[in-house]
């Protein structure tokens, strides 16, 4: 047997495996072809934006290539007949660059708007205040307690001890807890994140909800906000390649009922007043 038949017979081999090793992964609402389940407000403008680009580039491939096909069938080689030749249509020329230069231009303008609204737009008064701060590998996820307020960080202030940044005489972070790879949030609320890196780069990445953020250190990303408008359980995963154990850095994240929430945070301890900075394990750990 030649070199190329065994090259090709591992070829094929080494397709179907991949093709079959699909049916040992999560199972996913959707499959794995196509999209996620989409659970956020912002994700079905993204969708849209998606599917116009798909439809565009689909139809645009199917007349280009089909048109390469006509012309390759109707002027192929042929005894007796000769070659045509053409200097071009100036006009035609104009009309296929005109037409891709305001598309992309729609594209651009809807999509800079989009993310204006994304990543511009300030957080609605009564979003839920939620801090997550990446490290390897693990989430650190902080919530108000009572009084509804959560603990100013500071970027400066984050460390081994203080994974959150959190001034021990802030009142506001008195009555916080926390938990470690595990976030709950309440449906048709909007949640505002106040994200941050205890060491690497790292990213809050959660596909459902069509939501990417990179985590730098030194650096408290405040703007980051959403509002899920079904309830599921989902996985949130670091996008970013941040060490040996980046493989195993997700976390359990649940969207559910505000009266389900309401008796989640219940079941949560407070941090004591004395140790305000503790780290999120420890708590997490207390609070099992």
């Amino acid at each position: 047997m030649s070199k190329f038949c065994r090259f090709f017979r591992r070829g094929v081999l080494g397709a179907m495996l991949a093709w079959a090793s699909t049916g040992w992964a999560e199972m996913r609402e959707t499959g794995v072809w196509w999209l996620p389940r989409n659970v956020s407000h912002f994700g079905h403008e993204i969708d849209f934006m998606i599917y116009v680009i798909l439809w565009l580039t689909g139809i645009t491939g199917a007349l280009v290539f089909g048109a390469m096909i006509y012309f390759i069938v109707k002027y192929r080689h042929r005894a007796g007949v000769g070659a045509i030749h053409s200097h071009g249509n100036n006009t035609l020329e104009v009309v296929w660059t005109t037409i891709p230069v305001f598309i992309f231009l729609a594209l651009a303008i809807y999509g800079n708007e989009m993310w204006g609204r994304m990543r511009m737009e300030k957080a609605p008064a009564d979003a839920l205040q939620v801090a997550v701060v990446g490290e390897q590998f693990g989430w650190n996820v902080r919530y108000p307690g009572p009084d509804g307020k959560l603990g100013k960080m500071d970027s400066r202030k984050i460390g081994k001890d203080n994974p959150f940044g959190i001034d021990a005489n802030d009142p506001d972070g008195k009555d916080d807890f926390t938990t470690y790879n595990d976030l709950v949030f309440p449906v048709n609320r909007p949640v505002q994140l106040h994200l941050g890196s205890k060491d690497v780069i790292h990213a809050f990445y959660v596909p459902e909800f069509r939501l990417y953020q990179d985590m730098v250190p030194g650096r408290v990303y405040d703007f980051v906000w959403f509002k899920a408008d079904s309830v599921g359980s989902f996985q949130l995963a670091c996008n970013q390649l941040c060490g040996q154990g980046h493989y195993k850095m997700f976390g359990k994240l649940a969207v559910v009922p505000d009266s389900d929430y309401l008796a989640w945070v219940k079941g949560k301890a407070p941090l004591t007043a004395a140790s305000p900075n503790s780290s999120a394990e420890t708590t997490a750990v207390a609070n099992r």
